[in-house]
C-alpha cells in the first residue's frame, strides 16, 4: 500500500525540483525527505526521482505517481474540509467568485437560493480562477463561478464544469474617438492607441493578438478592475477591452462591439468532479436560471 504522507512529499519534490525546498515547505529536514522518497521506491519498486546537481527530475513512474497525488491529496483535503464542517452543525457553502461574475449573476442567484434553503450559512469568497479553482479542488470552496478564453480551464483536472453563458468583449473608448461611430471595430484598428487594461487575461489576449496582427501593444494603465479602466477611458487616458457583464461605461466614453469572430470569456460553474457538496448543486441551477434570463431576447446589451 502506498503511503499518502509519502505521496504529499513526492508532490512536494515535483513542485519545487528540489529536495531542501520541499523540506522547507513541509517543515521536514531534507534527509527526512530523502528517506521518505527511498521508502516509496522501495515499497514501489521503481524509481521515481533522480538526482542530480542540478535538482530533482521524475522519473516516468515518478509523474504519474505525482499526478495521482495531486487527486488524492486534493479529495482527502476536501473529505477533511467537509467533515470539519460536520462538526459545526448547520450546513454551510461556500462559493468563489469572480468579481464581475459575481457582481452581474450571483445575487439573483443567491436570492433564490436562500430562499429555497434558509437554514444554510453561506460563504462569499472573491477570487479569480487561477486561485477559486484550486480552492474547490482542496476543499475550501464547494463551487466557483469562474470563466476561461479559449482553451482548458487553467487547475481544471479533477473539477466538473457546467457551462452558464459567452461573455463577449467590447472596444470602450473616449466619446471623441475616430472609431466612436462605428457599428464594429477590428482591435488591430485600434494599433495607434494607447490601451488601458482592466484585467491580466484580458492583456494576454491583447498580447497574443497584437503579435499575430504585427503592432506592438501600447498600454497606459494596467489594472485589475474592469470599472476603473472604464473610468480611465473616460478621462481620456486610452482605450480599453471590456467583457459585456463588465460594462458600465461612464459618461464621455462610447462602447462599440467587436468584428466577428468576436473573442469572448467563458462563464461557468466548477465543483468538484466526485462527491459534490450536496448544495453546491442547488446553487449551480440557480445560477444557471439567472444566466438563462440573462440570455433572454431584449437582455444582453451593455449595462447602463
Amino acid at each position: 500500500m502506498i503511503d499518502v504522507h509519502r505521496l504529499r512529499v513526492l508532490r512536494a519534490v515535483a513542485e519545487h525540483g528540489s529536495f531542501n525546498r520541499a523540506a522547507t515547505t513541509l517543515r521536514m529536514t531534507p534527509s527526512a525527505v530523502s528517506q521518505h522518497i527511498a521508502a516509496l521506491e522501495r515499497g514501489l519498486g521503481h524509481p521515481v526521482a533522480e538526482r542530480s546537481t542540478r535538482g530533482v527530475t521524475l522519473t516516468e513512474a515518478g509523474r504519474m505517481l505525482a499526478e495521482t497525488a495531486e487527486t488524492v491529496t486534493a479529495e482527502l483535503d476536501r473529505v477533511r474540509a467537509r467533515i470539519d464542517r460536520l462538526a459545526a452543525g448547520r450546513p454551510r457553502l461556500t462559493v468563489a467568485t469572480f468579481t464581475s461574475g459575481g457582481r452581474h449573476l450571483l445575487p439573483g442567484a443567491l436570492s433564490a437560493f436562500v430562499t429555497a434553503h434558509p437554514e444554510v450559512e453561506l460563504t462569499v469568497l472573491e477570487a479569480e480562477p487561477e486561485t477559486s479553482l484550486p480552492m474547490v479542488r482542496s476543499g475550501a470552496a464547494d463551487l466557483a463561478l469562474a470563466y476561461h478564453f479559449d482553451g482548458p480551464l487553467p487547475s481544471g483536472t479533477g473539477l466538473s464544469w457546467l457551462p452558464l453563458l459567452e461573455d463577449p468583449l467590447y472596444a470602450v473608448l473616449p466619446a471623441g474617438h475616430r472609431l466612436a461611430e462605428r457599428a464594429a471595430v477590428e482591435p488591430a484598428e485600434l494599433a495607434a492607441d494607447r490601451w488601458v487594461l482592466g484585467c491580466l487575461k484580458t492583456e494576454a489576449f491583447l498580447r497574443r493578438y497584437a503579435d499575430r496582427a504585427g503592432f506592438e501593444l501600447l498600454v497606459a494603465a494596467s489594472t485589475t478592475d474592469y470599472f476603473f479602466a472604464q473610468t480611465l477611458v473616460g478621462a481620456g487616458v486610452g482605450v480599453a477591452l471590456v467583457p459585456h457583464i463588465a460594462l458600465a461605461p461612464p459618461a464621455g466614453t462610447a462602447v462599440v462591439p467587436l468584428a466577428p469572430p468576436r473573442p469572448a470569456r467563458h462563464l461557468g460553474v466548477a465543483a468538484p468532479l466526485h462527491a459534490p457538496q450536496p448544495y453546491a448543486a442547488a446553487l449551480a441551477q440557480a445560477l444557471r436560471a439567472t444566466a438563462a434570463r440573462d440570455a433572454e431576447p431584449g437582455t444582453t446589451g451593455p449595462a447602463a
